[in-house]
């Protein structure tokens, strides 16, 4: 049976949401491996609108077992509320439907503060544009082995000397930012109170997967945010603070990296970008305004504007190497509708200097220029298509020629929000 890893190939917002539910019917296990709430997965099933942050986007569909790996930073208050709005809407989520990871961090109201702070106190130019949710300092308290995790919920002595480690740390940073010490006994008193609510879903996430592994069930991994965005292979310092990349599914929840059978990198048909940071191909003109308000294109979990700009092959030829993409879901592609040229960038300049990737100092990146292509449009609407037929002959030409110049071809074509507008060309779950 395969084992699928679904990853965001550009900045995020590429459409994960509704392909992991899509792939998820062929799924018997659904699970996160990295990042935090500071993601949102918009998922349209039925006319009905499901807008996800923390749980897996497979909790939708019954008779599956969604998982939150030690790979993803977890607010457990927010959790909690997320549940009780999917609830309301009529889904079901239990202990037998939902495991969270024993080993995965809390992100404490400390780290929000934190995170908000830096980003206040940052200067135009060097803001990185975080969602200000404390993903980025539970992380650093991870590395510094000074994380509260979900475990320690189940032992009150223990769970007092993880938070006066913590404290450690962070007040004398609290002092330096100008805020008062952390309430020790109220922090303390807080997570006992969220304990006997959270430690029900607590289990040994790495010990089920590989059973369930080992029993032939077909298990889908689902990252959050996009490749471009990764801690070592992003446009760094302006990336979350995981690995974003497929890789990062195999440590994200404890299997081995030879589980992993098929890479899906989401793609847009044209590309964008949430907060700050270098992006070669961006549009400032009539045609990114008409990109962005055909696309709808506002963050789900923050609302902000996104950037818009041409399809960049130069960068999702990087991506597909970084994570070993075996395959792409193109998504989007009727927002390209009437549209008489299009570019695509094939490379850049970089004084006088013709690159084919983007390189890695921020400050080259962001001298970089395009090279396009341009391509005929088309005026005849693809959206909602559901074969190659439906499509027409230009658009079908676009997504051809998006294969060659990445080298990796298509697997599966999104043409709407809902499920069932979607080209299958490969299965990535064919055995």
């Amino acid at each position: 049976m395969a084992n699928v890893v679904v990853v965001g190939a550009q900045w995020g917002d590429e459409g994960k949401g509704k392909i992991v539910d899509w792939l998820s019917e062929r799924a018997d296990v659904i699970a996160r491996f990295q990042g935090g709430h500071n993601a949102g997965h918009t998922l349209v099933i039925d006319g009905k609108v499901y807008k996800l942050h923390a749980l897996p986007s497979g909790v939708v569909r019954g008779g599956k077992l969604s998982v939150i790996g030690n790979g993803v930073v977890l607010d457990p208050w927010h959790l909690l509320n997320e549940i009780a709005t999917i609830r309301e809407q009529g889904v079901e989520i239990t202990p037998e439907t939902l495991m969270i990871a024993e080993n995965t961090p809390l992100i404490l109201p400390i780290h929000g503060e934190l995170d908000r702070a830096r980003e206040e106190a940052a200067t135009k130019g060097t803001k990185i544009g975080t969602t200000g949710r404390g993903i980025g300092p539970c992380y650093e308290d991870k590395v510094g082995r000074r994380a509260i995790r979900v475990m320690d919920l189940a032992d009150p002595d223990t769970l007092a000397a993880r938070v006066d480690r913590a404290l450690q740390h962070h007040n004398p940073l609290r002092k330096g930012l100008g805020f008062e010490e952390v309430d020790r006994e109220a922090l303390i008193a807080q997570l006992k109170e969220i304990a006997p609510k959270i430690l029900p879903f607590a289990g040994p996430v790495w010990k089920v997967l590989n059973e369930k592994r080992k029993a032939g069930k077909r298990i889908l991994f689902e990252g959050a945010q996009g490749a471009l965005l990764d801690i070592d292979f992003g446009t760094y310092p302006f990336v979350t603070s995981s690995n974003v990349i497929a890789g990062q599914a195999a440590t994200g929840v404890g299997i081995g990296p030879g589980s992993i059978d098929y890479v899906l990198g989401i793609v847009k048909a044209y590309t964008t970008r949430v907060g700050e940071g270098p992006f070669p191909t961006e549009l400032l003109d009539a045609d990114g305004q008409r990109l962005g308000e055909r696309g709808h294109e506002f963050g789900t979990t923050t609302g902000r504007k996104r950037r818009c700009g041409w399809f960049d092959a130069a960068l999702l030829r990087q991506t597909c190497a970084t994570s070993g993409m075996n395959g792409i879901c193109l998504t989007k592609l009727d927002v390209l509708d009437g549209f008489e040229t299009l570019k695509i960038c094939v490379g850049y300049e970089l004084d006088g200097e013709t690159l084919d990737y983007l390189p890695t100092a921020a400050e080259a990146q962001a001298r970089c220029t395009p090279i396009y292509e341009e391509v005929e449009g088309w005026s005849e609407s693809t959206e909602g298509a559901r074969s190659w037929n439906d499509l027409p002959a230009n658009a079908v030409k676009y997504v051809r020629h998006i294969e060659e110049l990445i080298g990796c071809p298509v697997a599966l074509v999104s043409t709407s929000p809902e499920r069932e507008d979607t080209i299958l060309v490969t299965d990535p779950f064919s055995d």
